[in-house]
């Protein structure tokens, strides 16, 4: 059985962002690294935090994506 890790994008309100949710990622170390590389692209498109899943089931988060 393989895993499945996903990042839930969130708007200002804590909703849904467009889009709702990132690809999926074999391994947390792919996700942390896509994550890494998109959260200012991310910003400008309104998404404001982010919940990583693995299948489904929350891990960490929400993560602001505004730096400090």
């Amino acid at each position: 059985m393989s895993e499945s890790w996903t990042w839930r994008l969130l708007d200002s309100a804590g909703a849904p962002a467009e889009p709702a949710a990132s690809q999926a990622f074999p391994l947390q170390a792919d996700a942390e690294a896509w994550i890494g590389e998109e959260w200012r692209a991310l910003l400008d498109s309104g998404v404001e935090s982010v919940t990583l899943l693995r299948d489904g089931v929350e891990v960490y988060g929400p993560m602001g994506l505004r730096p400090e």
